[in-house]
């Protein structure tokens, strides 16, 4: 399987997906960890892919997405954007219907 098959097949396989550098309990970046705090306070799971521990993931996915910052948060297969969106997507209370909707429709 090559590496853009390996992107889809995650993001297709969880609806709530966020690439990021280092891991929920233990972010290596400012802007990982701000979204990690902010898909915990919507209150249900997601999965997450740790970039730095794949590079070639890390490289693919901006070409694939067209978005060239980390993080990159998947909802239901599709681009929500990077840090900035998601704080202000969860300040207008969007994100957490957004959420919401996808845990209720795994």
């Amino acid at each position: 399987m090559d590496v853009i098959e390996t992107i889809k097949s995650q993001i297709e396989g969880n609806k709530i997906l966020l690439y990021m550098k280092g891991t929920p309990q233990m972010p290596q970046c400012g802007f990982s960890a701000r979204t990690v705090q902010t898909l915990m306070a919507c209150g249900e799971k997601f999965a997450y892919v740790n970039i730095l521990e794949h590079p070639e993931i890390r490289e693919a996915l901006k070409t694939y997405s067209n978005w060239p910052t980390y993080p990159q948060l998947y909802i239901d297969g599709e681009l929500v954007g990077g840090c900035d969106i998601v704080t202000e997507l969860y300040q207008s209370g969007e994100l957490q219907q957004m959420i919401k909707d996808a845990a209720q429709s795994a």
